[in-house]
């Protein structure tokens, strides 16, 4: 699986159809909303074609290491 790191500005760009979430509601955003994680076997037609260009292009573990950080996690104080 490999994952991208999108701009928002770039979501009416995203075809659903060839990627692992199923829609806007799926997705897992940055805390200040500006960014979004897509997962996918095969790349999607629309990275491609330079439709829309990753941020970023992650493993597994460098998304999970990515997801721990303070811009897409927050942390509740005890």
């Amino acid at each position: 699986m490999t994952y991208s790191i999108i701009d928002t500005t770039d979501l009416d760009n995203i075809d659903f159809n060839e990627i692992s979430q199923t829609s806007i509601d799926t997705l897992r955003y940055s805390v200040d909303e500006t960014q979004f994680v897509i997962k996918y076997d095969l790349t999607p037609s629309f990275i491609n074609n330079d439709l829309v260009e990753p941020l970023q292009v992650l493993s597994h573990l460098e998304v999970l290491e990515l997801m721990s950080t303070d811009d897409w996690t927050i942390y509740e104080n005890n």
